[in-house]
């Protein structure tokens, strides 16, 4: 696989993320830490059930230990930190400092080796990240003291997406069927969480279920698998910058599925991305 195609394969799952938010608002009520435990026992089984059709079930034997614990605290400890800052502070301004995780990938790889990060790289992950921000707040500002404890642990939630993708790459020689392990064992944190601090509430009806189904099958499994090929394989710094458009993509799918309505603002946020991942693969072709 040459590094162009793993770089359009891990921009597939930016794409498949577009779908998470609408998806979401369909399997509602169900609480964040159930769906979670729905989703990644579903993206795990997937995930198994390919590789022992691919006849790989013995590579799962060969990754070390600490491998599996760092894969599985990135996805769980993702979600489980996004999930806590929305509840400590307001949803889109915690959402926006979660969103730096794009901009963190791009500047820590970087400190990989056989990387090489340009000024083009940095600039134009700065510029979809001020696409994001329009697009996460509204234009809105504020931040309030208050919400710091919120604020914190959406940072954190930002440097565990960017580090386990960075160091997915330092792992390039893992296979990608490792994500499977990640995600049963991200389900099976979820479950006992979830018993000891939420109501069990179920997918209600066939539009829940399809939709928590949809996520465990895409957002939530698919979307990591093609990730791992990208990290490893691909452009990180382009795939970094590329992944701003996945808000960018939610809020299209929302306004389709008359979720959220159309502004100017979303126009103007849509040029800074795409200006973002322009400036960033001219800066790879230099590189080339």
């Amino acid at each position: 696989m040459t590094k162009s195609t793993a770089t359009m394969v891990g921009f597939f799952a930016v794409l498949l993320w577009g779908v998470l938010a609408l998806l979401t608002v369909g399997a509602a009520p169900t609480p964040p830490l159930l769906l979670n435990s729905i989703c990644f026992a579903i993206g795990g089984v997937l995930g198994l059930a390919w590789t022992a059709m691919s006849g790989n079930l013995g590579q799962l034997k060969t990754v070390p230990a600490h491998v599996y614990v760092l894969g599985t605290l990135g996805l769980f400890g993702y979600h489980a930190l996004y999930f806590s800052a929305l509840r400590l502070a307001p949803a889109e301004q915690a959402s926006l400092i979660a969103y730096l995780w794009p901009l963190l990938i791009v500047v820590l790889s970087g400190l990989l080796p056989g990387e090489r990060l340009r000024a083009g790289h940095v600039f134009g992950a700065l510029v979809g990240f001020g696409g994001a921000a329009l697009i996460v707040t509204g234009g809105a500002t504020g931040f309030q003291s208050e919400n710091i404890t919120g604020y914190i642990l959406a940072l954190a939630c930002a440097l565990t997406w960017s580090s386990y993708s960075v160091m997915s790459r330092a792992f390039g020689t893992i296979p990608t069927a490792s994500v499977a392990v990640f995600c049963l064992a991200s389900a099976a944190l979820s479950l006992p969480l979830h018993l000891t601090l939420e109501t069990t509430v179920w997918p209600q009806g066939a539009t829940g279920w399809s939709s928590a189904i949809l996520l465990g099958l895409g957002p939530v499994g698919l979307a990591f698998y093609l990730w791992d090929i990208g990290v490893k394989r691909g452009n990180i710094q382009m795939l970094g910058t590329a992944s701003y458009a996945a808000p960018l993509v939610s809020t299209f799918v929302l306004i389709l599925a008359g979720v959220a309505t159309p502004s100017w603002s979303l126009a103007f946020a849509a040029l800074l991305i795409t200006g973002g991942a322009v400036l960033a693969a001219r800066a790879s072709l230099k590189e080339a």
